[in-house]
């Protein structure tokens, strides 16, 4: 009776050992305090005068190597050319032992179980020497063995865990790094590009830039569609006290009412058959900046509710009943005339006056024809990086014609023509024929449109010399790309030198 009532006891004493320790090893921990906690709660339990411990990575190499009753080898990885050891990495099954010489000392009963995760075997867990207690004197049981076995498979999941929750966060860590770099990179180019004008309409924006970043006040944008709108909210934002926070931002003119409401307040679940609960934006950019692009398209009905959030700070979900506190700071742009709309009833006047604390108007680039070189200059060399191309230049005619053009896509369009140009052209010179711009009907009112038409013959010449120079005068590919013999260009080549006519290149620095 009193033995049963000891292996009893001692079953019960191993269960509870194996219930706390899947407690203890539930939480994230470093490894080494797993693999501590794994080993002295095998020899507090087994009665054991000895204990060792290990992990593995993936090459089954010894990461970390914990012992108790002896000393740790000189070199860790010493304890894989133990008989005992490699009998276990390579069956991975669990051994018992009897009068084993474990690492070089004494014979003892030894107990070894391999810390299985998976496929791959993370650790090796060991016990030798029971200590004399109760009717087995000095020797391991069955249930010992496989008490062993328990522990070393919670620890495998716990390290397992461990090495999967370092790695995400390791990954989170450089997904966050990367994404810090971006928005630097980002806003790098942003700056470069608004910081590029002379004139002084844009000198006023960039100082208006500079002094509303750090304030938390409500910022309207104003310009044509083209001028940088959105490029100016971001950089408002990245030098703002809130540039570690989100940068949230909407068209309000892309979608219908309905679903522009449940974009922006967010929506309740259950509102419709198969609607799901998702936040609005002004949720999601909580402690960052929401940008409203074209706020003169909000619905009448939205303006409402928009103002009660500017005025608030709360927000309720559509079919919700619950406020949602906000922290956020909004900015706005339009290329509508508010003032028009307010006296037509299109527009409320004091949303107008909460969303336009400060106002910043970006001119359209025909009022600052003064940056197009400077413009151009940073164009080519962006998108000539991309193409592979450098020392991209300009000819002066291509130039004068940008400059004479009106650009009723402001910035945007002109970033396409020099995209385009440079997509298109065979060598690192732009010149008018790469321009993919509009008829010359476009251009600048007042100026002389017949002052660029060249005659038939003289747009022959231009031709036949643009040719001569991509060949580098060799008359053999020229007449080929001309279609043409060898003696006619020959004649069209004294013409042209008689002439004078040259290819004039001008490079903007």
């Amino acid at each position: 009776m009193p033995q049963a009532q000891f292996e009893l006891r001692r079953k019960l004493l191993q269960l509870e050992a194996l219930y706390d320790v899947g407690r203890a090893l539930n939480t994230l921990r470093p490894e080494g305090e797993l693999l501590e906690e794994l080993m002295h709660r095998a020899v507090a339990v087994l009665d054991a005068m000895t204990g060792l411990v290990f992990s593995l990575d993936e090459k089954l190499n010894v990461q970390q190597l914990f012992t108790f009753g002896f000393e740790v080898p000189a070199q860790s990885s010493g304890v894989l050319g133990d008989p005992a050891i490699k009998q276990v990495l390579a069956s991975r099954e669990p051994i018992s032992l009897a009068g084993a010489r474990f690492l070089g000392g004494a014979p003892s009963d030894l107990l070894v179980a391999p810390m299985i995760a998976g496929e791959s075997v993370v650790g090796i867990l060991a016990v030798g020497g029971k200590e004399e207690r109760g009717a087995k004197r000095g020797s391991f049981v069955e249930d010992d063995l496989r008490f062993l076995s328990s522990l070393a498979a919670i620890g495998a999941a716990a390290i397992d865990n461990s090495r999967h929750y370092h790695r995400l966060n390791v990954i989170r860590e450089s997904l966050e790094d990367e994404n810090r770099n971006l928005k630097q990179r980002m806003l790098r180019e942003y700056s470069d590009r608004l910081m590029i004008g002379d004139s002084p309409k844009m000198q006023k924006v960039i100082d208006l830039v500079a002094r509303v970043a750090d304030s938390q006040a409500n910022v309207l944008i104003r310009g044509e569609s083209g001028t940088g709108k959105e490029m100016v909210a971001r950089l408002i934002h990245g030098n703002s006290p809130r540039k570690e926070g989100p940068f949230v931002a909407i068209n309000c003119a892309a979608l219908p009412e309905t679903l522009l409401e449940s974009e922006l307040f967010g929506i309740e679940r259950g509102v419709a058959t198969g609607v799901e609960a998702r936040p609005g934006k002004f949720e999601l950019a909580r402690g960052g900046t929401v940008f409203l692009d074209e706020v003169g398209d909000i619905p009448l009905t939205l303006q409402a509710k928009l103002l009660r959030v500017l005025q608030e700070r709360e927000v309720e979900k559509l079919g919700g009943r619950r406020r949602i506190p906000i922290d956020v700071r909004i900015l706005s742009a339009t290329h509508r005339s508010l003032e028009e709309m307010i006296e037509r009833s299109e527009f409320r006047q004091d949303l107008y006056y909460r969303l336009k604390v400060v106002e910043i108007v970006l001119p359209p680039l025909r009022e600052r024809k003064e940056d197009i070189p400077k413009l151009v200059r940073y164009f080519l060399d962006k998108y000539g990086k991309r193409e592979g191309l450098r020392d991209v230049r300009i000819t002066q005619d291509a130039l004068q014609n940008l400059m004479r053009y009106s650009f009723p896509g402001n910035v945007r369009e002109l970033e396409n023509v020099v995209e385009g140009a440079l997509a298109l052209t065979t060598d690192p010179i732009i010149d008018s024929g790469d321009l993919l711009m509009p008829d010359r009907a476009t251009v600048t009112a007042g100026e002389e449109i017949s002052a660029d038409l060249p005659s038939l013959d003289e747009l022959e010449r231009r031709y036949v010399a643009r040719v001569l120079a991509f060949t580098k005068g060799n008359i053999s590919k020229a007449a080929k790309i001309l279609g043409i013999d060898r003696k006619t260009l020959y004649r069209m080549r004294s013409v042209l030198s008689q002439s004078g006519t040259t290819e004039e290149k001008w490079d903007i620095h």
